[in-house]
């Protein structure tokens, strides 16, 4: 990296999220740059680690969004664009297809935002997908329905995790949520509903390589979580499990199926009653919901970190060594909270690692090299949580 020209990383971050990810640019010698929202520009940034910060007051809107970054590189030689939260990905793709700045662009993209764009590339590959099928013909929508029984899930294409998703009990149901709809109906997917037991890997991907991931499993579904409240709760699985070795199997056929070239992910699996899993959706992105933190407490490896390392060592043309890691266990439990600041200071053993300090949310991780000590905290943590925090709001059908 020479002195005259740092390699210049652009980082969009519609959410507050990613400050692991400037930390280690600014570290590897980057210039960094931040365009972020305008009510986001007094979070607690690692303002020591930017560079230059830019604010939009939307930075989905195109072509402002596409006016604005072109403006800045006028003055600024950008070498690598990265989406910080899954709404930006897209955002991220059409801005290097423009400027033609390395990375993955508009049709690889689509792989990992669409939830129709990749149900339908892992069904064509021979990855195990729900029945789906999408919202624009009518004569193909009543022959999925006399064919598929319901219940059925009704679903954004490109909303994040559980957002705006509905489940749907008979075809009248879904006649209605189409005329509530009216012509966004075609960014839509029907899909069958499978009951089961739902896990996530989390993924580092390096020249079509995946060189770590780790599985870990729902306590119940999210789906659940973000519709009926509750805590969000997961944790990693035995690493030599079955169902660890059978979803490690699947997510390296799944992200070879998707032309996933390097980056990270976080995907989504469904165990049916019957054993079979099923890939439900993936993100180019670190999970949300603190997971890399989970992560790092079981396996000793920033997500965030690594990625800005695979990042630079590409814009250098140099190889990305990843990191030794360990197989620990950790579990996480998040709420919303009736209260502003909860009291987490009950919650005293030696296995409590984090404490989430976010208004109106209760949250921690445990950790330990015993994979049933973990089982047992987030066991008897549950009810705990319920009665000391829960606080139960309508689910949004669109971020705020």
């Amino acid at each position: 990296m020479s002195e005259a020209h740092p390699i210049t990383i652009l980082c969009l971050a519609s959410y507050f999220k990613g400050g692991r990810f400037i930390e280690e640019c600014k570290r590897l010698g980057c210039r960094v740059l931040l365009l972020t929202k305008e009510n986001l520009a007094g979070e607690d940034w690692p303002w020591e680690s930017i560079d230059e910060s830019f604010r939009m007051h939307d930075l989905t809107k195109r072509p402002d969004i596409v006016y604005g970054v072109s403006y800045i590189a006028r003055t600024q030689a950008i070498d690598r664009i990265v989406p910080l939260d899954d709404y930006d990905v897209e955002t991220a793709a059409a801005l290097r297809e423009h400027l033609r700045v390395p990375g993955m662009g508009d049709t690889t993209v689509r792989h990992f935002r669409d939830k129709l764009a990749m149900r339908v590339q892992a069904r064509d590959k021979g990855i195990p997908v729900p029945e789906f099928v999408p919202v624009i013909n009518y004569d193909r929508l009543r022959e999925f329905m006399k064919r598929v029984p319901p219940p059925w899930v009704f679903k954004p294409r490109s909303e994040a995790g559980a957002m705006g998703i509905k489940k749907v009990d008979s075809p009248e149901d879904l006649w209605r949520w189409l005329e509530t709809v009216g012509d966004l109906q075609s960014f839509y997917v029907l899909e069958k509903y499978i009951s089961g037991e739902v896990y996530h890997v989390d993924s580092i991907i390096s020249e079509r390589e995946v060189v770590f991931s780790i599985a870990h499993k729902y306590w119940q579904p999210p789906m659940d979580v973000a519709h009926g409240g509750g805590i969000f709760v997961t944790r990693t699985l035995p690493y030599e499990s079955a169902d660890a070795l059978a979803l490690q199997s699947l997510n390296r056929e799944l992200l070879a199926a998707l032309n996933m070239v390097r980056g990270v992910t976080h995907a989504e699996y469904i165990k049916d009653d019957d054993g079979r899993f099923f890939f439900l959706e993936t993100a180019a992105r670190v999970g949300g919901a603190n997971i890399a933190d989970l992560v790092e407490f079981a396996a000793g490896l920033n997500l965030w970190a690594e990625w800005a390392k695979i990042e630079v060592a590409n814009a250098l043309g140099a190889k990305y060594e990843w990191p030794s890691f360990r197989n620990d266990y950790a579990g996480i439990l998040i709420c919303l909270s009736r209260q502003e600041h909860p009291d987490l200071s009950a919650y005293q053993d030696p296995e409590v690692v984090w404490r989430m300090t976010k208004k109106h949310h209760a949250g921690l991780i445990v950790a330990s090299r015993d994979h049933n000590r973990v089982d047992a905290l987030l066991a008897a943590y549950r009810p705990r949580f319920e009665q000391d925090f829960v606080a139960v709001l309508p689910p949004l059908d669109k971020p705020e």
